[in-house]
C-alpha cells in the first residue's frame, strides 16, 4: 500500500494504475463503517483509492475541527488489512494552497436538515469532494447512508456537473445495540454512550409504526420522538423528508427519509432510516442506491 500526501505523486502513480479505480473519501479515524465502504470499493475496482483528510472548510466556528479524532497510524493499519492500494493523505496547504477561492455549491438539497444547521457545511463538502474527483479521477466514489444528506448532494452533483464518477451509497453500519457508528462516539461517556442508543431505537420506532400502516408524518415523527425522550434526548431536528427533494413530508408515500440529529454530551450524532410503505432493512450486508 503507497501512502501519498502529494498531487502530482498522486496522478503518476494513478497514470499507470489499472482500471477501474474506486475511490472512498474520509476524514480518518476508521471504523467498521469505513472498512465496509472500502471493501465494497475493493470487490468492484481493480485499484482502491482511500482519502485521509480532516477537511477544515466543512467546519463551522466553534465546531471541533481541533479536537477532531485522529490516528493516522492506525489507520494506515486497517487500510491496508482493508486491501487499499493507496492512501491518500495530504496537509491542508496541498489541497488549500494560498489564494484559493473557488468553492462548489449545490442549491436545495444544501438548505434544510444539516444545512440549516450548520451553515456553510456542504458548501465545504462538495468542494472537497469535487477536488478530491478531480485529483483522483475514479470511476466509483462510495459514501455511506448515515450520511444521507451529503449522499443525496454528491449524487445531484455529480449529475449537475456530468461528472464521470458513479456514486455508491453504502448501508450504515451499527454497533450490536443499534448505534450508528461514527468517528464522533469517541467523545462519548459511558453513560452519554448508553443514551445515545435512543437515537436508533427512535428510528426502528418510526419503521414499526410504518410497517403497522401508520404513514402519516405527524405520527411516525411521535413514534421517533418517544423513544429519544426516553433516551433524556432532545433532538436538534427530527424529520420526515422526501427524498427526491427533501422536500417535508406529510406522509410515508415512496422513499422517504427520516433524519434525525441530536447532542449528546459532546457529540452531536446523526442518523437516519429510508421509509417506504414497505419498509427498507438497515441489514449492513445489502447495498442499495440511495435514490
Amino acid at each position: 500500500m503507497k501512502v501519498i500526501r502529494e498531487i502530482a505523486e498522486l496522478r503518476i502513480v494513478l497514470g499507470d494504475a489499472p482500471r477501474p479505480v474506486g475511490l472512498v473519501p474520509t476524514m480518518g479515524f476508521f471504523h467498521d463503517g469505513h472498512l465496509s465502504l472500502m471493501r465494497a470499493a475493493r470487490d468492484e475496482n481493480a485499484t482502491v483509492v482511500v482519502s485521509l483528510f480532516v477537511n477544515p472548510t466543512q467546519f463551522g466556528p466553534g465546531e471541533d475541527l481541533e479536537t477532531y479524532p485522529r490516528d493516522e497510524a492506525r489507520d494506515l493499519e486497517l487500510a491496508e488489512q482493508a486491501g487499499v492500494d493507496i492512501v491518500f493523505a495530504p496537509p491542508v496547504y496541498e489541497v488549500y494552497p494560498d489564494g484559493f477561492a473557488t468553492t462548489v455549491e449545490v442549491g436545495v438539497l444544501t438548505e434544510p436538515l444539516d444545512g440549516a444547521a450548520r451553515p456553510g457545511h456542504f458548501k465545504g463538502v462538495t468542494t472537497v469532494v469535487t477536488k478530491l474527483f478531480n485529483m483522483v479521477g475514479p470511476d466509483a466514489a462510495y459514501f455511506g447512508q448515515k450520511d444521507a444528506q451529503q449522499a443525496l448532494i454528491i449524487q445531484k452533483l455529480v449529475r449537475d456537473l456530468n461528472m464521470p464518477v458513479r456514486v455508491e451509497v453504502c448501508p450504515t453500519v451499527r454497533e450490536d445495540d443499534g448505534l450508528a457508528m461514527s468517528s464522533r462516539n469517541a467523545y462519548l461517556t459511558p453513560d452519554e454512550r448508553e443514551r445515545a442508543v435512543a437515537i436508533s431505537r427512535a428510528l426502528r420506532a418510526a419503521e414499526q409504526a410504518v410497517a403497522g400502516g401508520q404513514l402519516d408524518a405527524t405520527e411516525v415523527i411521535a413514534a421517533a420522538r418517544r423513544e429519544l425522550a426516553e433516551g433524556g434526548i432532545d433532538p436538534e431536528y427530527l424529520e420526515l423528508r422526501s427524498t427526491g427533494d427533501l422536500s417535508v413530508a406529510e406522509r410515508v408515500n415512496g422513499s422517504t427519509l427520516l433524519a434525525v440529529a441530536a447532542r449528546v454530551g459532546r457529540a452531536r450524532l446523526i442518523d437516519n432510516t429510508m421509509l417506504q410503505d414497505q419498509i427498507v432493512t438497515t441489514d449492513a450486508t445489502v447495498r442499495e442506491p440511495l435514490t
